[in-house]
């Protein structure tokens, strides 16, 4: 294209309805490597924990380049490293809010676009952003594509020197040293397949001169979390004022000790059902999610007033004349966050004729980002592994099961969630009777927080529990930092080492 055919010229940040066009420019833009395209659900996530570092050019309203990045604590890694160590098999998941270096994972420009600076304006951007951001430096592993030309006459070290002076033409390298990145080392093995690389890359540096160390450990996010977990007991109530009064009772407890997190089990306000009792069980659950609206709204008033995050279970909700089982996250700044049961069990389908939702998503908090998976849905791996991917920390699970059996495929099922997904996985549930209840005659719980299996963590992977079948609280404690280091240096890596060349998990 010619500068006089632009119209205008901008950069934007990437957007998830992009995606057909990045993979058609990428595609474009690597044509020895057609299938080394950017999968929209890596996309997706890059967008969600790093929205900044997603940037693209357009020119006409067309996409033209792009550019993706993390921030990485890089003392974890330091100069020898690869790319998929520092992407964490390319999940991502070493991207921190309050890192120190800029890490750029991709720039691309589209080939009839080359030739109009475009790199350099997205380099630009990128240093304005370290600054912004108060980062030490941009780093990232050059390619060399070039030196398979040179391999058999010449190290990669005689290459770099020889490029530095000219004496060879290497439009990548050269480029990246214009803008001011100067080679720090060479890396044996950074990008696994680029032959063209003879597999070396270089690892470019470009350091912010206005950097200013922090006085004092300033983070976005805090490494202690406190949970308060309440297992609550099934017993009537005359009307909704005396459940929300048994409710802001423990929200007051688990509050006295400053959690951040209060956890109600699944249908904890299935008492009020014992007025429609004379009413068809389809009928009655129905009428119990007439309450729903008036709970949230008070929970997210107690959130406020207590200042700690509130998990209301779940309660039945009517939409369209469908019955789903949902539950809201009431954040202590007064925001809501709504989430779903994708799996409803058989009993649930047949006797309240409940539907499945179609929502998974993790969110953002003040202590990280969370998962909330309901009861049944925590036997569904894929789903807590799609959260995880997304960079959820913490698992919570209400749950609400009538007999040891049940509770026990939640809770080993739980167990499993937080080894294979390198999290914490909180459950509480619901304890004693209601037999003026259709269908909720018994139940039996065992509250409790997991953790991963390591020598950080307690060999049975089990944080605390609460005594069986007894109305109490749990107060929990659990340490993100620990996470972060099983990541890196854990005995076992499950998200590391997952064979992503032979299987990947993606959303429809």
């Amino acid at each position: 294209m010619s500068k006089q055919e632009i119209d205008n010229i901008r950069i934007e940040l990437l957007k998830l309805s992009d995606y057909e066009e990045l993979k058609t420019i990428m595609i474009a833009a690597y044509p020895s490597m057609p299938n080394t395209y950017w999968r929209e659900a890596k996309i997706e996530k890059l967008i969600s924990i790093f929205p900044e570092g997603q940037v693209v050019v357009k020119i006409n309203n067309q996409m033209a380049a792009c550019a993706l990045s993390i921030v990485v604590d890089y003392n974890q890694f330091g100069d020898k490293h690869s790319y998929q160590e520092i992407t964490s098999n390319y999940t991502f998941d070493t991207h921190l809010s309050d890192g120190d270096v800029l890490y750029g994972i991709e720039v691309f420009v589209k080939p009839e676009y080359r030739g109009l600076r475009l790199g350099r304006r997205l380099y630009n951007y990128r240093k304005e952003l370290c600054e912004k951001l108060n980062l030490k430096s941009i780093v990232f592993g050059g390619r060399i594509p070039n030196y398979y030309k040179y391999s058999d006459t010449l190290s990669p070290k005689e290459y770099i020197e020889k490029v530095k002076l000219r004496e060879i033409d290497d439009p990548v390298l050269n480029f990246q040293m214009s803008n001011d990145f100067y080679p720090s080392r060479i890396m044996k093995g950074y990008m696994e397949g680029d032959s063209a690389s003879k597999d070396y890359a270089v690892l470019l540096k470009w350091d912010n001169i206005y950097y200013e160390k922090p006085t004092k450990s300033i983070r976005t996010i805090k490494p202690i979390v406190r949970i308060g977990l309440i297992q609550w007991q099934m017993r009537l109530y005359k009307d909704i004022e005396e459940l929300m009064q048994q409710a802001e009772y423990f929200i007051d407890a688990v509050s006295g000790y400053k959690s951040d997190f209060a956890l109600f089990p699944e249908f904890f306000n299935a008492p009020l059902m014992a007025a429609f009792n004379h009413l068809s069980e389809p009928d009655a659950i129905r009428k119990l999610a007439d309450y729903t609206k008036e709970i949230v709204d008070r929970f997210s008033q107690l959130a406020i007033s207590y200042n700690i995050n509130i998990i209301t279970g779940s309660m039945p909700e009517v939409i369209d004349d469908l019955l789903y089982n949902v539950g809201y996250l009431c954040h202590r700044d007064g925001k809501i966050d709504r989430y779903e049961k994708l799996h409803v069990t058989p009993d649930e389908k047949k006797v309240w004729g409940l539907k499945g939702g179609s929502q998974l998503k993790t969110f953002n908090t003040d202590c990280g980002r969370i998962g909330i998976l309901i009861c049944y849905d925590s036997e569904f791996p894929e789903l807590s592994r799609i959260l995880a991917d997304e960079g959820m920390k913490i698992l919570f699970i209400p749950f609400l099961t009538d007999t040891q059996n049940g509770f026990s495929r939640v809770r080993h099922c739980a167990q499993a969630r937080a080894i294979e997904n390198e999290c914490y996985v909180a459950i509480a549930g619901s304890v004693g009777n209601l037999p003026k209840v259709h269908n909720m005659d018994i139940q039996y719980a065992q509250s409790m927080v997991f953790t991963p299996c390591d020598f950080a963590f307690p060999a049975n992977g089990v944080k605390a529990e609460s005594t069986p079948n007894t109305e109490m609280i749990l107060i929990v404690d659990v340490d993100l930092d620990l996470l972060k280091e099983l990541s890196q240096f854990g005995s076992v890596r499950n998200l590391k080492d997952r064979r992503l060349d032979l299987f990947n998990l993606t959303r429809r």
